[in-house]
């Protein structure tokens, strides 16, 4: 299937054949429940009409974005976009980019409701239509960008090499990519990749582990983390006898633009969470298998030391050590996978 063509199928299902989230034949959509706490609490300020047509997979909001310039890929019709705007203040910049008309229409006609329902005296959000495989030609120029989001989309391209080295061009050095997404435990069968629903259903497209690693790794980023994973359910009848031999998974994706090795080193250092980030008291978790509790040193790595040095987070944290002594690799991986890893803290 062409990717003009895979484009369009996928325009119509958003765009036409979804009218809310009740209308999808799987669980990757995420229920507000599942969102922590303190989102849920900002949820009750975004309109109605906007949470009706989410069809998002995750929470793909990090900590930490006062002040932050913010780029959604695939907003739709602006849920994380209006999130983002309260978690940024009137000091921070939120723009969303969508191919779709329809539901930009829906996003754009309730930015002043949002400005004025958190108190800002203009909108601080910008929602433009383009593709995502394409941000020069939506504007966006080289590291420009704070941090890049995305909920359930990058799926959805037929470009995703495309996609993953212009995210790496528009981030700032020390920039985040922070995404939740579907992904598979075995590469999909070509014939299902070009099926409009299971496209449209977000499973079709839904990335296997190992390439999405190896996409990362030509883009630049040589150590990608997962943050949480939880199942999808396939509910349709017929969307399970298409791929119901398919195992998938709702994975949120952390990742930085910095010069990081392909392996996780140790140099002997330590980081100590202050409990300083908003909402974030007790523990911060920088991926599934680093969980930093306030005031407790925890050694890392010579990656994960430098995503919390390199990066917006270094005024959160305590940090002792360099380079300079080299002690051998440093078992990083999360114990159930430690053995089979052939990456940096995958």
């Amino acid at each position: 299937m062409s990717t003009d063509q895979t484009l369009t199928d996928v325009r119509n299902y958003y765009g036409r054949v979804l009218q809310s989230s009740s209308d999808l034949k799987t669980g990757a959509c995420c229920p507000a429940e599942a969102m922590p706490p303190a989102l849920r609490r900002l949820l009750d300020d975004v309109h109605p009409e906007i949470k009706a047509r989410f069809y998002g997979c995750g929470s793909p909001l990090p900590p930490a974005l006062a002040g932050m310039t913010v780029l959604d890929l695939g907003c739709g019709t602006g849920r994380d976009v209006y999130l983002l705007s309260r978690l940024v203040g009137e000091s921070g910049r939120v723009i969303g980019i969508d191919m779709t008309a329809e539901q930009l229409a829906v996003a754009r006609a309730h930015a002043d409701w949002h400005a004025a329902r958190y108190g800002h005296a203009q909108s601080n959000v910008q929602f433009v239509e383009g593709f995502i495989e394409d941000l020069a030609g939506c504007g966006i120029a080289d590291a420009s960008i704070d941090v890049v989001v995305s909920n359930c989309v990058l799926n959805l391209s037929p470009e995703k090499s495309r996609v993953f080295s212009e995210i790496m061009r528009v981030l700032k050095p020390g920039g985040e990519l922070y995404f939740s997404d579907v992904f598979a435990d075995r590469r999909i069968p070509d014939a299902l990749r070009r099926d409009p629903v299971l496209l449209g259903e977000c499973l079709g497209g839904a990335l296997y582990g190992e390439d999405f690693r190896r996409l990362m790794l030509r883009a630049g980023c040589a150590d990608v983390r997962t943050v949480t994973t939880s199942p999808v359910p396939l509910y349709d009848e017929a969307v399970i006898a298409k791929i119901g031999m398919v195992n998938f998974s709702s994975r949120t994706i952390r990742a930085f633009k910095l010069d990081l090795e392909d392996r996780c080193e140790d140099f002997g250092q330590v980081a100590t969470y202050r409990g300083t980030m908003p909402d974030l008291p007790h523990a911060f978790e920088l991926d599934d298998h680093h969980r930093f509790e306030t005031g407790k040193p925890l050694r890392v790595c010579g990656n994960s030391f430098d995503m919390l040095a390199g990066t917006r987070y270094r005024d959160h944290f305590h940090l002792h050590g360099d380079q300079r002594t080299h002690f051998g690799l440093f078992d990083c991986a999360p114990a159930a996978t430690a053995a089979v890893s052939a990456g940096a803290c995958c």
